[in-house]
């Protein structure tokens, strides 16, 4: 005989005996309940004076008697769900009520998060007997609303079928055409979350959205919350993430991504809670990072930043780091260290940091040759996709990799740039910033930025057609910045301006001056050059004339 569940606690030997006998009882699988067993259920909760559950599988079966209190019952936990994001889990739960209030919101939570094929509650009447039936299942995208909720006089007025309305529903969700999906391609939520500045979230959130294109998930949805204070256990409250899992099985969703970097307990818990992979900002720009990851170097720094963000992450294996790690959010040379304990991560971790020091002094003894040959250098900075790679191909007629992608480039591309009198210069392309870069990023990507640093002359390359340029402007300078860069040379370069509205393009360069270019007209480009042979060669006469003194 299988356990009681719950609150079992001062039960009498008999009504422990009359519970447990329940299992014993089978439901018809075209009822809800037979009014012979909900009569026994009802009779039950009046003589222990509790509630009391059953979750009935699609056979007709008693899977689990669940002994509450006077005003609700805890369920146990009921495993993974069904397959198929259409599929709802195949158990409906059935219990009393002492008082005539219908489905509670818990009653809705529990639908919504453990998707149930239904949530019935029986009131019990003062006799004893069973009273009104209230019923409720979840409704396909299209149905304009969450859920359905019925009231049944009695449950001798049941005269529908159960089992062809649930295969009915499951079909409805299946052929919504709000679950269609792209082959091969996860689906995913984007949740943003802001405490007043809301223009910067949408921004964020629209940003989230290319980066996650960019990492080839498929974007079902958006969510944005305004809050006064963010929630300590999953930033967005239980309400809204419930709303979250309503909705991701509407759309049949893969996985949550919130654009904030999570606590090890926030990703633990929404994980816990959905039942979905939850990643955050930081976690999807490693992903894109290991994607595009080409040098050994790259490679090594995407492994860094990978178990740096993942060390302190790695105590909730093996439970929820389950749907935190693998595919989307887990791939790239880190990935199959993320398995590996606590102990050996950080081991690796002083490895990699030994390796990329090397690397780091490789690099300053060639940035000192190229000082004592006295090349000056030009490196091209800016917000990711602003067409960096494109204008670093269309000044040294290269051929490196240009796409329209967030973080197409990611390793260092230097180029020799000649110009007449037989006078060159070294044209360097670096990986583009972003909005709130994580910080994570920033550290283990340290020896590529300070390229920027033995830069005589930065580039700021600007996208004059995007409609947030102006703070994109404002996030690439605040982030040079931070790296020290204040007092370094910039030309600000608006490239695209053979798509740009010709007003605003005037308007930016009036208000921040700068060049207007286009790398891939080559408009402007004549300019453009003259401009960095002036400033560069002006700045290194300067240079070698007080070195002189």
């Amino acid at each position: 005989m299988q356990p009681l569940q719950g609150n079992t606690t001062g039960l009498k030997a008999s009504q422990s005996r009359d519970l447990r006998a329940l299992y014993r009882r089978r439901v018809g699988r075209d009822e809800l309940i037979s009014p012979t067993l909900a009569r026994r259920l009802t009779e039950i909760a009046r003589s222990t004076g509790r509630r009391i559950a059953l979750l009935i599988d699609r056979n007709g079966e008693i899977e689990h008697v669940v002994v509450g209190d006077a005003h609700r019952v805890f369920l146990p936990d009921l495993g993974p769900r069904r397959a198929g994001a259409a599929r709802f889990r195949g158990v409906r739960l059935v219990h009393t009520s002492h008082r005539p209030e219908g489905l509670s919101e818990d009653d809705l939570t529990d639908l919504a998060l453990l998707q149930l094929d239904a949530v019935v509650t029986i009131e019990v009447l003062a006799d004893g007997l069973p009273g009104p039936v209230h019923f409720a299942q979840l409704l396909p995208p299209d149905a304009g609303a969450p859920h359905r909720i019925e009231r049944i006089d009695s449950i001798h007025a049941w005269d529908r079928n159960f089992a062809r309305e649930i295969d009915d529903l499951e079909a409805q969700f299946a052929k919504s055409p709000q679950l269609a999906r792209v082959d091969g391609q996860d689906g995913v939520i984007l949740v943003g979350i802001t405490l007043g500045d809301l223009a910067r979230a949408k921004r964020g959130l629209d940003e989230l959205e290319r980066l996650s294109e960019t990492a080839g998930l498929q974007v079902l949805d958006k969510v944005l919350q305004s809050r006064d204070k963010l929630d300590g256990k999953t930033c967005i409250g239980s309400g809204k993430l419930q709303e979250l899992i309503v909705r991701s099985m509407h759309l049949g969703a893969d996985a949550l991504i919130f654009d904030r970097e999570l606590s090890p307990s926030q990703l633990r818990n929404i994980a816990t809670t959905t039942e979905l992979k939850v990643l955050d900002r930081t976690q999807l720009i490693l992903d894109i990072f290991a994607q595009h990851a080409r040098s050994r170097e790259g490679k090594l720094q995407v492994e860094l930043a990978q178990l740096r963000y993942m060390a302190p992450r790695l105590k909730l294996m093996p439970t929820a780091m389950s749907r935190l790690t693998g595919g989307i959010g887990g791939r790239g040379p880190g990935e199959t260290k993320l398995e590996i304990n606590r102990r050996r991560a950080l081991e690796r971790l002083t490895r990699l940091e030994k390796q990329l020091l090397k690397l780091e002094r490789n690099r300053a003894t060639r940035r000192a040759k190229r000082e004592k040959a006295g090349i000056p250098v030009a490196s091209i900075v800016g917000y990711t996709n602003a067409g960096k790679s494109t204008l670093l191909n269309r000044m040294t007629q290269s051929e490196v990799v240009a796409e329209d992608q967030l973080f197409a480039t990611l390793d260092p591309t230097s180029r020799r740039l000649r110009f007449p009198e037989e006078r060159e210069i070294i044209v360097t392309d670096t990986v583009g910033f972003i909005q709130d870069l994580p910080a994570t990023l920033v550290k283990a990507f340290k020896a590529t930025l300070e390229e920027l640093d033995g830069a005589h002359l930065l580039l700021h390359v600007l996208d004059a057609a995007d409609p947030d340029v102006q703070d994109q402007l404002a996030e690439v300078e605040g982030i040079l910045d931070e790296l020290g860069l204040a007092d370094h040379a910039r030309l600000r370069v608006w490239n695209k301006a053979d798509v740009a509205e010709p007003d605003v393009l005037s308007g930016l360069i009036e208000r921040n001056g700068g060049i207007a270019v286009s790398a891939v007209t080559g408009e402007g480009l004549e300019r453009l050059l003259d401009q960095v042979e002036r400033a560069l060669f002006r700045a290194h006469r300067r240079e070698n004339a007080e070195l002189a003194q």
